[in-house]
Protein backbone atom coordinates (compact mmCIF):
# COMPACT_ATOMS: atom_id res chain seq x y z
CA UNK A 1 0.00 0.00 0.00
CA UNK A 2 2.70 2.34 0.58
CA UNK A 3 4.41 2.19 -2.49
CA UNK A 4 1.40 2.69 -4.46
CA UNK A 5 0.81 6.15 -2.43
CA UNK A 6 4.12 7.09 -3.08
CA UNK A 7 3.48 6.39 -7.14
CA UNK A 8 0.03 7.80 -6.99
CA UNK A 9 1.83 10.70 -5.34
CA UNK A 10 4.54 11.15 -8.15
CA UNK A 11 2.04 10.54 -11.15
CA UNK A 12 1.87 13.32 -14.04
CA UNK A 13 -0.41 15.84 -13.21
CA UNK A 14 -2.11 18.29 -15.37
CA UNK A 15 -1.33 22.03 -14.90
CA UNK A 16 -4.40 22.75 -12.44
CA UNK A 17 -2.64 20.28 -10.40
CA UNK A 18 0.02 23.20 -9.40
CA UNK A 19 -1.39 24.26 -5.87
CA UNK A 20 -2.06 27.60 -5.83
CA UNK A 21 -0.09 28.10 -2.65
CA UNK A 22 1.56 31.88 -3.14
CA UNK A 23 -0.93 34.66 -1.52
CA UNK A 24 -0.09 38.01 -1.93
CA UNK A 25 2.07 38.21 1.37
CA UNK A 26 4.78 35.87 -0.74
CA UNK A 27 4.61 37.10 -3.92
CA UNK A 28 4.98 40.56 -2.84
CA UNK A 29 8.22 39.45 -0.79
CA UNK A 30 9.50 37.69 -3.75
CA UNK A 31 9.10 40.68 -6.08
CA UNK A 32 10.97 41.90 -3.35
CA UNK A 33 13.58 39.68 -3.18
CA UNK A 34 13.63 39.09 -6.32
CA UNK A 35 15.24 42.93 -6.76
CA UNK A 36 17.97 42.48 -3.99
CA UNK A 37 20.11 39.65 -4.72
CA UNK A 38 24.01 39.13 -5.28
CA UNK A 39 23.71 41.48 -8.32
CA UNK A 40 23.36 44.30 -5.50
CA UNK A 41 25.69 42.73 -2.65
CA UNK A 42 28.43 41.46 -4.60
CA UNK A 43 28.01 42.74 -8.24
CA UNK A 44 27.38 46.18 -8.07
CA UNK A 45 31.28 46.60 -7.08
CA UNK A 46 32.05 46.00 -10.78
CA UNK A 47 29.39 48.21 -12.40
CA UNK A 48 30.98 50.99 -9.70
CA UNK A 49 34.62 50.55 -10.79
CA UNK A 50 33.55 51.25 -14.82
CA UNK A 51 31.44 54.03 -14.46
CA UNK A 52 32.06 55.45 -10.80
CA UNK A 53 29.12 57.57 -9.18
CA UNK A 54 27.71 57.79 -12.72
CA UNK A 55 26.71 53.67 -12.30
CA UNK A 56 23.26 55.79 -10.35
CA UNK A 57 22.57 56.60 -13.95
CA UNK A 58 22.71 53.30 -15.22
CA UNK A 59 20.88 51.55 -12.38
CA UNK A 60 17.90 54.11 -13.19
CA UNK A 61 17.78 53.72 -17.03
CA UNK A 62 18.08 50.17 -16.51
CA UNK A 63 15.39 49.91 -14.12
CA UNK A 64 13.49 51.74 -16.36
CA UNK A 65 13.82 49.01 -19.20
CA UNK A 66 13.22 46.39 -16.58
CA UNK A 67 9.90 48.48 -15.67
CA UNK A 68 8.67 48.04 -19.37
CA UNK A 69 9.47 44.28 -19.36
CA UNK A 70 7.54 43.63 -15.91
CA UNK A 71 4.83 45.06 -17.47
CA UNK A 72 4.87 43.64 -20.61
CA UNK A 73 5.12 40.22 -18.76
CA UNK A 74 1.85 41.37 -16.69
CA UNK A 75 -0.06 42.45 -19.10
CA UNK A 76 -0.05 38.74 -20.54
CA UNK A 77 0.33 36.98 -16.67
CA UNK A 78 -3.04 38.46 -15.82
CA UNK A 79 -4.69 37.94 -19.30
CA UNK A 80 -3.79 34.39 -19.55
CA UNK A 81 -2.39 33.27 -16.04
CA UNK A 82 -0.60 29.76 -16.75
CA UNK A 83 2.14 27.41 -15.90
CA UNK A 84 5.03 28.60 -18.36
CA UNK A 85 4.65 31.67 -18.37
CA UNK A 86 6.70 33.71 -21.12
CA UNK A 87 7.63 30.34 -22.33
CA UNK A 88 4.14 29.49 -23.09
CA UNK A 89 3.35 33.44 -24.88
CA UNK A 90 6.14 32.90 -26.69
CA UNK A 91 4.89 29.85 -28.15
CA UNK A 92 1.50 30.95 -28.42
CA UNK A 93 2.11 34.63 -30.10
CA UNK A 94 5.19 33.79 -31.81
CA UNK A 95 5.45 30.41 -32.43
CA UNK A 96 6.39 26.87 -31.35
CA UNK A 97 10.39 27.38 -31.74
CA UNK A 98 10.11 31.18 -30.37
CA UNK A 99 8.38 29.45 -27.29
CA UNK A 100 11.15 26.40 -27.23
CA UNK A 101 14.06 28.77 -27.26
CA UNK A 102 12.64 31.26 -24.65
CA UNK A 103 11.36 28.45 -22.13
CA UNK A 104 15.05 26.75 -22.36
CA UNK A 105 17.42 29.93 -22.31
CA UNK A 106 15.42 31.15 -19.17
CA UNK A 107 16.27 28.11 -17.65
CA UNK A 108 20.11 28.17 -19.00
CA UNK A 109 19.55 31.26 -16.95
CA UNK A 110 18.57 30.49 -14.05
CA UNK A 111 21.41 28.17 -14.10
CA UNK A 112 23.99 30.31 -15.02
CA UNK A 113 22.26 32.96 -12.04
CA UNK A 114 22.51 30.13 -9.88
CA UNK A 115 25.81 29.31 -10.45
CA UNK A 116 26.91 32.88 -9.76
CA UNK A 117 24.64 32.97 -6.61
CA UNK A 118 26.17 29.50 -5.03
CA UNK A 119 29.97 31.00 -5.89
CA UNK A 120 28.77 34.66 -3.96
CA UNK A 121 27.77 32.41 -0.71
CA UNK A 122 31.08 30.59 -1.24
CA UNK A 123 32.72 33.89 -1.74
CA UNK A 124 30.90 35.42 1.47
CA UNK A 125 31.54 32.50 3.94
CA UNK A 126 35.51 33.00 3.10
CA UNK A 127 35.05 36.29 5.54
CA UNK A 128 34.76 33.43 8.50
CA UNK A 129 36.16 30.57 7.52
CA UNK A 130 38.92 31.94 5.11
CA UNK A 131 40.85 28.25 5.39
CA UNK A 132 38.10 26.31 4.13
CA UNK A 133 38.23 25.75 -0.05
CA UNK A 134 35.15 27.62 -1.47
CA UNK A 135 34.28 24.55 -3.36
CA UNK A 136 32.75 23.20 -0.24
CA UNK A 137 30.00 25.54 0.57
CA UNK A 138 29.00 25.78 -2.67
CA UNK A 139 28.06 21.86 -2.84
CA UNK A 140 26.38 22.11 0.79
CA UNK A 141 24.32 25.07 -0.05
CA UNK A 142 23.25 23.46 -3.29
CA UNK A 143 21.86 20.26 -1.60
CA UNK A 144 20.51 22.16 1.15
CA UNK A 145 18.31 24.60 -1.33
CA UNK A 146 17.69 21.56 -3.75
CA UNK A 147 15.85 19.66 -0.16
CA UNK A 148 14.15 22.30 0.86
CA UNK A 149 12.57 22.84 -2.78
CA UNK A 150 11.03 19.64 -2.88
CA UNK A 151 8.36 21.11 -0.17
CA UNK A 152 5.01 22.20 -0.74
CA UNK A 153 5.08 25.58 -3.13
CA UNK A 154 3.41 27.45 0.81
CA UNK A 155 6.90 26.16 2.03
CA UNK A 156 8.88 28.02 -0.47
CA UNK A 157 6.68 30.98 -0.09
CA UNK A 158 6.92 31.48 3.66
CA UNK A 159 11.17 31.15 3.62
CA UNK A 160 10.95 33.48 0.50
CA UNK A 161 8.91 36.22 2.83
CA UNK A 162 11.50 36.14 5.58
CA UNK A 163 14.36 35.80 3.61
CA UNK A 164 13.24 38.54 1.67
CA UNK A 165 12.38 40.73 4.98
CA UNK A 166 15.72 40.33 6.16
CA UNK A 167 17.02 42.15 3.23
CA UNK A 168 14.81 45.22 3.27
CA UNK A 169 15.35 46.02 6.79
CA UNK A 170 19.11 45.41 6.26
CA UNK A 171 19.17 47.73 3.22
CA UNK A 172 17.18 50.12 5.28
CA UNK A 173 18.89 50.16 8.19
CA UNK A 174 22.16 50.29 5.77
CA UNK A 175 21.01 53.43 4.08
CA UNK A 176 20.22 55.51 7.71
CA UNK A 177 23.29 54.13 9.24
CA UNK A 178 24.83 55.69 6.36
CA UNK A 179 23.33 58.94 6.85
CA UNK A 180 24.58 58.31 10.29
CA UNK A 181 28.50 58.08 9.52
CA UNK A 182 27.91 60.84 7.34
CA UNK A 183 26.36 63.07 10.08
CA UNK A 184 28.02 62.46 13.25
CA UNK A 185 31.46 61.03 11.30
CA UNK A 186 32.00 57.98 13.72
CA UNK A 187 34.10 55.41 12.48
CA UNK A 188 36.22 57.52 10.09
CA UNK A 189 39.77 56.97 9.30
CA UNK A 190 41.01 59.82 7.39
CA UNK A 191 38.73 59.33 5.18
CA UNK A 192 36.44 62.09 4.06
CA UNK A 193 32.28 61.36 4.20
CA UNK A 194 29.86 63.15 2.18
CA UNK A 195 27.84 63.72 -0.71
CA UNK A 196 31.30 65.29 -2.00
CA UNK A 197 33.09 62.06 -2.56
CA UNK A 198 30.12 61.18 -5.49
CA UNK A 199 32.10 64.20 -7.81
CA UNK A 200 35.38 64.67 -5.71
CA UNK A 201 37.59 61.59 -7.01
CA UNK A 202 37.57 62.38 -11.00
CA UNK A 203 34.30 63.53 -11.10
CA UNK A 204 30.83 62.27 -11.27
CA UNK A 205 31.07 59.98 -14.38
CA UNK A 206 35.49 59.72 -14.11
CA UNK A 207 35.73 57.27 -17.10
CA UNK A 208 33.39 58.86 -19.77
CA UNK A 209 29.91 58.00 -21.08
CA UNK A 210 31.85 54.89 -22.22
CA UNK A 211 32.31 53.80 -18.65
CA UNK A 212 28.75 54.37 -18.35
CA UNK A 213 27.63 52.40 -21.02
CA UNK A 214 30.02 49.37 -20.27
CA UNK A 215 28.49 49.05 -16.76
CA UNK A 216 25.08 48.29 -18.14
CA UNK A 217 25.84 44.72 -18.38
CA UNK A 218 26.83 43.97 -14.61
CA UNK A 219 23.65 46.46 -14.16
CA UNK A 220 21.60 44.48 -16.08
CA UNK A 221 22.54 41.29 -14.52
CA UNK A 222 21.51 42.93 -11.16
CA UNK A 223 17.86 43.25 -12.24
CA UNK A 224 18.06 39.04 -13.79
CA UNK A 225 15.42 37.12 -12.05
CA UNK A 226 12.96 40.03 -11.26
CA UNK A 227 10.75 38.48 -14.13
CA UNK A 228 10.15 34.95 -11.77
CA UNK A 229 7.14 37.15 -10.74
CA UNK A 230 5.24 36.12 -14.08
CA UNK A 231 5.87 32.45 -13.27
CA UNK A 232 4.09 32.49 -9.70
CA UNK A 233 1.22 33.69 -11.68
CA UNK A 234 0.24 29.99 -11.89
CA UNK A 235 0.64 29.25 -8.60
CA UNK A 236 -0.60 32.52 -7.10
CA UNK A 237 -4.54 32.76 -5.44
CA UNK A 238 -5.30 35.94 -7.00
CA UNK A 239 -2.87 36.70 -9.79
CA UNK A 240 -5.33 39.47 -11.43
CA UNK A 241 -4.92 41.34 -8.03
CA UNK A 242 -1.33 40.11 -6.85
CA UNK A 243 0.68 40.53 -10.12
CA UNK A 244 -0.10 44.22 -10.88
CA UNK A 245 0.50 45.60 -7.10
CA UNK A 246 3.49 43.18 -7.06
CA UNK A 247 4.99 45.01 -10.29
CA UNK A 248 3.91 48.34 -9.54
CA UNK A 249 6.32 48.31 -6.93
CA UNK A 250 9.13 47.96 -9.37
CA UNK A 251 10.11 51.41 -9.52
CA UNK A 252 10.14 51.91 -5.92
CA UNK A 253 12.54 48.89 -5.26
CA UNK A 254 14.99 50.18 -8.22
CA UNK A 255 15.14 53.57 -6.44
CA UNK A 256 15.18 52.61 -2.85
CA UNK A 257 17.23 49.25 -2.94
CA UNK A 258 19.62 50.05 -5.52
CA UNK A 259 19.72 54.29 -6.76
CA UNK A 260 20.03 55.42 -2.81
CA UNK A 261 21.52 52.49 -1.21
CA UNK A 262 24.49 53.20 -3.82
CA UNK A 263 24.46 56.28 -3.62
CA UNK A 264 25.02 56.37 0.55
CA UNK A 265 27.53 53.80 -0.40
CA UNK A 266 30.07 55.87 -2.32
CA UNK A 267 29.27 58.75 -0.11
CA UNK A 268 30.60 57.94 2.80
CA UNK A 269 33.61 55.77 1.01
CA UNK A 270 35.25 57.31 -1.73
CA UNK A 271 33.68 54.67 -4.74
CA UNK A 272 37.38 54.14 -6.46
CA UNK A 273 38.25 52.96 -3.13
CA UNK A 274 36.20 49.82 -3.23
CA UNK A 275 37.56 46.46 -4.15
CA UNK A 276 35.99 43.68 -6.08
CA UNK A 277 36.56 41.24 -3.04
CA UNK A 278 33.82 39.96 -0.91
CA UNK A 279 30.88 42.30 -1.24
CA UNK A 280 31.59 46.14 -1.17
CA UNK A 281 28.72 46.61 1.43
CA UNK A 282 30.80 44.35 4.00
CA UNK A 283 34.02 46.24 2.54
CA UNK A 284 33.03 49.32 3.28
CA UNK A 285 31.95 49.08 6.85
CA UNK A 286 35.19 46.89 7.68
CA UNK A 287 37.44 49.93 6.07
CA UNK A 288 35.80 52.22 8.16
CA UNK A 289 36.73 50.39 11.63
CA UNK A 290 32.94 48.85 12.22
CA UNK A 291 33.92 45.31 12.32
CA UNK A 292 30.39 43.87 13.58
CA UNK A 293 28.80 45.72 11.75
CA UNK A 294 30.79 44.08 8.69
CA UNK A 295 29.95 40.62 10.48
CA UNK A 296 26.17 41.37 10.73
CA UNK A 297 26.10 42.99 6.70
CA UNK A 298 27.72 39.06 6.18
CA UNK A 299 24.66 37.44 7.48
CA UNK A 300 22.59 39.71 5.45
CA UNK A 301 24.59 39.24 1.82
CA UNK A 302 24.62 35.17 2.93
CA UNK A 303 20.91 35.75 3.25
CA UNK A 304 20.52 37.57 0.17
CA UNK A 305 22.58 34.65 -1.89
CA UNK A 306 20.24 31.62 -0.22
CA UNK A 307 17.25 33.68 -1.39
CA UNK A 308 18.39 33.89 -4.84
CA UNK A 309 19.34 30.25 -5.16
CA UNK A 310 15.90 29.42 -3.64
CA UNK A 311 14.49 31.28 -6.42
CA UNK A 312 16.48 30.29 -9.32
CA UNK A 313 15.58 26.77 -8.82
CA UNK A 314 12.08 27.72 -7.98
CA UNK A 315 11.86 29.97 -11.39
CA UNK A 316 13.48 27.10 -13.68
CA UNK A 317 11.70 24.30 -12.35
CA UNK A 318 8.40 25.78 -13.12
CA UNK A 319 9.46 26.51 -16.76
CA UNK A 320 10.95 23.55 -17.31
CA UNK A 321 7.37 21.94 -15.96
CA UNK A 322 5.36 24.18 -18.19
CA UNK A 323 7.02 23.39 -21.58
CA UNK A 324 6.48 19.32 -20.58
CA UNK A 325 2.36 20.46 -20.46
CA UNK A 326 3.79 22.05 -24.45
CA UNK A 327 5.52 18.63 -25.53
CA UNK A 328 8.86 21.19 -25.34
CA UNK A 329 10.23 19.62 -22.40
CA UNK A 330 10.30 15.52 -21.20
CA UNK A 331 7.43 14.18 -19.94
CA UNK A 332 9.20 13.00 -16.54
CA UNK A 333 9.17 16.81 -15.69
CA UNK A 334 5.54 16.78 -15.24
CA UNK A 335 5.48 14.65 -12.32
CA UNK A 336 4.63 16.29 -8.96
CA UNK A 337 5.27 15.03 -5.24
CA UNK A 338 2.06 14.91 -3.08
CA UNK A 339 2.59 18.46 -2.22
CA UNK A 340 2.51 19.68 -5.64
CA UNK A 341 6.14 20.12 -6.35
CA UNK A 342 7.65 19.66 -9.92
CA UNK A 343 10.39 17.23 -8.15
CA UNK A 344 11.94 16.04 -11.25
CA UNK A 345 12.57 19.54 -12.53
CA UNK A 346 14.17 20.23 -9.24
CA UNK A 347 16.47 17.16 -9.07
CA UNK A 348 17.56 18.47 -12.65
CA UNK A 349 18.18 22.11 -11.20
CA UNK A 350 20.45 20.86 -8.65
CA UNK A 351 22.50 18.49 -10.85
CA UNK A 352 22.97 21.45 -12.61
CA UNK A 353 24.05 24.01 -10.20
CA UNK A 354 26.30 21.09 -9.36
CA UNK A 355 28.73 22.24 -11.93
CA UNK A 356 29.09 25.27 -10.29
CA UNK A 357 31.34 23.16 -7.20
CA UNK A 358 33.22 21.73 -10.59
CA UNK A 359 34.08 25.28 -11.19
CA UNK A 360 34.51 26.64 -8.03
CA UNK A 361 37.36 23.80 -7.71
CA UNK A 362 39.03 24.80 -10.58
CA UNK A 363 38.56 28.66 -11.07
CA UNK A 364 37.44 30.14 -7.85
CA UNK A 365 38.61 33.73 -8.64
CA UNK A 366 37.40 34.28 -12.44
CA UNK A 367 34.10 31.86 -12.28
CA UNK A 368 32.26 35.01 -10.99
CA UNK A 369 32.74 37.28 -13.52
CA UNK A 370 32.65 34.71 -16.80
CA UNK A 371 29.12 33.32 -15.34
CA UNK A 372 27.92 36.91 -14.56
CA UNK A 373 28.65 37.97 -18.34
CA UNK A 374 27.07 34.95 -19.75
CA UNK A 375 23.84 34.89 -17.54
CA UNK A 376 23.43 38.72 -18.56
CA UNK A 377 22.69 37.37 -22.14
CA UNK A 378 20.21 34.91 -20.87
CA UNK A 379 18.86 37.66 -19.03
CA UNK A 380 18.13 40.42 -21.98
CA UNK A 381 17.60 37.64 -24.46
CA UNK A 382 14.46 36.84 -22.19
CA UNK A 383 13.31 39.99 -21.49
CA UNK A 384 13.59 40.74 -25.34
CA UNK A 385 11.48 37.90 -25.96
CA UNK A 386 8.78 39.14 -23.36
CA UNK A 387 8.91 42.26 -25.16
CA UNK A 388 7.94 40.77 -28.37
CA UNK A 389 5.61 38.44 -27.50
CA UNK A 390 3.61 41.32 -25.81
CA UNK A 391 3.20 43.20 -29.14
CA UNK A 392 2.37 39.92 -30.98
CA UNK A 393 -0.34 39.53 -28.48
CA UNK A 394 -1.60 43.33 -28.86
CA UNK A 395 -1.02 43.30 -32.62
CA UNK A 396 -3.98 39.89 -32.94
CA UNK A 397 -6.42 41.79 -30.57
CA UNK A 398 -9.04 44.13 -31.97
CA UNK A 399 -9.12 47.20 -30.24
CA UNK A 400 -12.26 45.96 -28.14
CA UNK A 401 -10.36 43.70 -27.56
CA UNK A 402 -7.23 45.35 -26.31
CA UNK A 403 -9.28 47.48 -24.31
CA UNK A 404 -10.39 45.11 -21.70
CA UNK A 405 -7.34 44.09 -21.10
CA UNK A 406 -6.78 44.29 -16.91
CA UNK A 407 -3.03 45.16 -16.38
CA UNK A 408 -2.21 47.64 -20.29
CA UNK A 409 1.14 48.17 -20.56
CA UNK A 410 1.67 51.99 -20.56
CA UNK A 411 2.36 54.20 -23.21
CA UNK A 412 1.33 51.78 -25.45
CA UNK A 413 3.42 51.43 -28.51
CA UNK A 414 6.21 53.40 -27.88
CA UNK A 415 6.85 52.78 -24.49
CA UNK A 416 7.71 48.87 -25.43
CA UNK A 417 9.21 49.47 -29.23
CA UNK A 418 12.05 51.75 -27.27
CA UNK A 419 12.17 49.03 -24.46
CA UNK A 420 12.98 46.63 -27.11
CA UNK A 421 15.52 48.39 -29.23
CA UNK A 422 18.14 49.00 -25.60
CA UNK A 423 17.21 45.43 -25.04
CA UNK A 424 19.05 44.64 -28.39
CA UNK A 425 21.32 47.36 -27.59
CA UNK A 426 22.52 45.87 -24.31
CA UNK A 427 22.71 42.61 -26.30
CA UNK A 428 25.47 44.28 -29.04
CA UNK A 429 27.59 45.66 -26.22
CA UNK A 430 28.12 42.17 -25.16
CA UNK A 431 29.57 41.67 -28.18
CA UNK A 432 31.51 45.06 -28.46
CA UNK A 433 33.60 44.81 -24.90
CA UNK A 434 36.60 42.40 -24.95
CA UNK A 435 35.76 41.40 -20.85
CA UNK A 436 31.88 40.32 -22.30
CA UNK A 437 32.69 39.21 -25.92
CA UNK A 438 32.83 35.39 -24.33
CA UNK A 439 29.21 35.92 -23.04
CA UNK A 440 27.69 36.78 -26.66
CA UNK A 441 29.72 33.69 -28.10
CA UNK A 442 28.10 31.30 -25.67
CA UNK A 443 24.90 32.85 -26.41
CA UNK A 444 25.28 32.11 -29.96
CA UNK A 445 26.25 28.69 -29.66
CA UNK A 446 23.51 28.34 -27.46
CA UNK A 447 20.66 29.39 -29.94
CA UNK A 448 22.44 27.13 -32.44
CA UNK A 449 22.09 24.64 -30.22
CA UNK A 450 18.41 24.64 -29.37
CA UNK A 451 17.32 25.45 -33.40
CA UNK A 452 19.30 22.24 -33.91
CA UNK A 453 17.44 20.64 -30.87
CA UNK A 454 14.14 21.86 -31.60
CA UNK A 455 14.28 20.38 -35.80
CA UNK A 456 15.49 16.94 -34.53
CA UNK A 457 13.43 16.28 -31.29
CA UNK A 458 10.74 18.38 -31.04
CA UNK A 459 9.57 18.93 -34.09
CA UNK A 460 10.02 16.09 -35.71
CA UNK A 461 8.11 13.72 -33.57
CA UNK A 462 5.30 16.13 -33.28
CA UNK A 463 5.02 15.88 -37.46
CA UNK A 464 5.36 12.00 -37.39
CA UNK A 465 2.83 11.91 -34.60
CA UNK A 466 0.22 14.30 -37.00
CA UNK A 467 1.41 11.91 -39.72
CA UNK A 468 0.01 8.48 -38.20
CA UNK A 469 -2.94 10.45 -36.74
CA UNK A 470 -3.49 11.52 -40.48
CA UNK A 471 -3.40 7.66 -41.67
CA UNK A 472 -5.05 6.54 -39.08
CA UNK A 473 -7.80 8.80 -39.53
CA UNK A 474 -7.89 7.82 -43.26
CA UNK A 475 -7.74 4.30 -42.79
CA UNK A 476 -10.42 4.25 -41.04
CA UNK A 477 -12.95 6.15 -43.24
Amino acid sequence: MQNNNETSALQPHNPSHLKRGLNARHIRFLALGSAIGTGLFYGSAGAIQLAGPAVLLAYLVGGLAVFMVMRALGEMAVHQPVSGSFGHYASRYLGPLAGFITGWTYTFEMVIVGMADVTAFGIYMGLWFPDVSQWIWVLSVVCFIGALNLCSVKVFGEMEFWLSLIKVVAIVAMIVGGAAIMMFGFGQHEQATGFSNLWQHGGFMPNGITGVIASLAVVMFAFGGIEIIGVTASEARDPAKVIPKAINTVPVRILLFYVLTLMVLMAIYPWNSIGQHGSPFVEIFKSLGISSAAHVLNVVVITAAISAINSDIFGAGRMMYGMAQDGQAPKCFTKLTAGGVPWMTVLVMAIALLTGVVLNYLIPEKVFLIIASIATFATVWVWLMILLSQVAMRRQMSKEEAATLKFPVPFWPLAPALTIAFMAFVIALLGYFEDSRVALAVGVVWMAFLTLAWWMWVRKPQNAELNNFTTETETEI
